[in-house]
């Protein structure tokens, strides 16, 4: 966490400059000719969706949550992997970016040489159709491996076109597990001990959770070492997010006392708007240090990619939003590591 004594000395864990708070440069060298000091105004569009004066902004070098804005250098690949770290994306309203930010966080993860397992843990099985799968089309999906005895995670494991980055997927049938893990003993941890015997080969598992606080989301806590909220600048995002808070408090009194909440991710930013701002700034004002520094701007790209079946970091390649995501890989990378 940021003191306002490390901002104030420019410096956050692992010296990481504050610099930069559009990552105009993340992708660019020295020896290119390119002078980091020289005043480059960020893509315009890109700018408009996160200050509504980004020249002014980038003077005060603060990033769009009005806070001095780190620079998050771009990490080595990993040699080893393992274990993993298993982060719950979760929020329990619909429609925030979950499974968008889900595929998207896990593919910069995976560019930068995580191996990063994602999960489908929602029975609409969005994060399998936006990775290319026809959940109607499988045989096996999370529901056999939670419910079923000798199912192992190779069994309905997909390679995605993403290098590094795997896929448990969903449908339908998972509704079903909610009903019947009732009658379970520790049915709370039964996606745990199902995601235990993979943890020795990633780096990453990231869980996507569904849109409620039922049994299914309960799991994915239990599970999880950390969790990621990521909360529409939208006002009746902000008002669930007190009651998402208390239950991952009551979750980690009672089932998983190492979880922690590693951030609140801003999504579907638009600073061109009051009430974006307004919304923002009432998440810092309430949770501090806990919101990442990174803003994930509106875009048409994330609806693009979601019938292209693929992430915005190969799709759209060049994009704002796949710069976005990738400077998210490098905060989640600096304040969540690998243990």
């Amino acid at each position: 966490m940021v003191t306002s004594g490390q901002a104030e000395a420019g410096r956050w864990a692992g010296d990481v400059e504050i610099d930069d708070p559009y990552g105009i440069d993340d992708e660019l060298r020295y020896e290119d000719g390119f002078d980091p000091d020289a005043e480059i105004e960020p893509d315009p569009e890109y700018a408009a969706t996160l200050a509504p004066d980004p020249a002014t902004q980038r003077r005060e070098r603060v990033g769009p949550t009005g806070r001095p804005m780190p620079r998050f250098p771009a990490p080595r690949p990993a040699l080893e992997h393992g274990p993993a770290k298993i982060i719950a994306m979760c929020n329990q309203k619909g429609g925030v970016g979950k499974t968008t930010s889900t595929i998207n966080l896990g593919a910069a993860l995976a560019e930068y040489g995580r191996k990063v397992l994602l999960v489908d843990f929602d029975p609409q099985g969005a994060l399998s159709v936006g990775l290319g799968v026809n959940p109607m089309e499988l045989d096996r999906t999370v529901y056999n491996l939670l419910m079923e005895r000798g199912v192992t995670i190779e069994d309905i494991l997909l390679k995605t076109i993403t290098p590094g980055m795997d896929l448990l997927p969903s449908n339908i049938d998972l509704s079903a597990a909610e009903v019947q893990l009732v009658t379970e003993v520790a049915r709370e941890s039964a996606l745990s001990r199902a995601l235990k015997p993979a943890l020795s080969e990633y780096d990453y598992v990231i869980i996507d959770c569904q849109p409620s606080l039922g049994l299914l989301t309960v799991n994915a806590l239990t599970a999880a070492h950390s969790v990621i909220v990521p909360l529409e600048c939208e006002f009746f995002a902000l008002r669930g997010v007190a009651l998402l808070t208390e239950t991952i408090e009551k979750v980690r009194e009672r089932l998983n006392p190492d979880l922690d909440l590693d951030g609140i991710l801003a999504t579907m930013y638009d600073a061109r708007t009051v009430h974006s701002r307004e919304v923002l700034a009432r998440v810092v004002q309430a949770f501090g240090e806990q919101v990442f520094h990174t803003v994930i701007g509106r875009t048409v790209r994330f609806p693009e990619t979601t019938v292209a079946g693929e992430p915005i970091t190969s799709y759209a390649s060049s994009s704002v939003g796949a710069a976005a995501y990738r400077q998210l890989a490098r905060e989640v990378l600096a304040r969540c590591p690998v243990a």
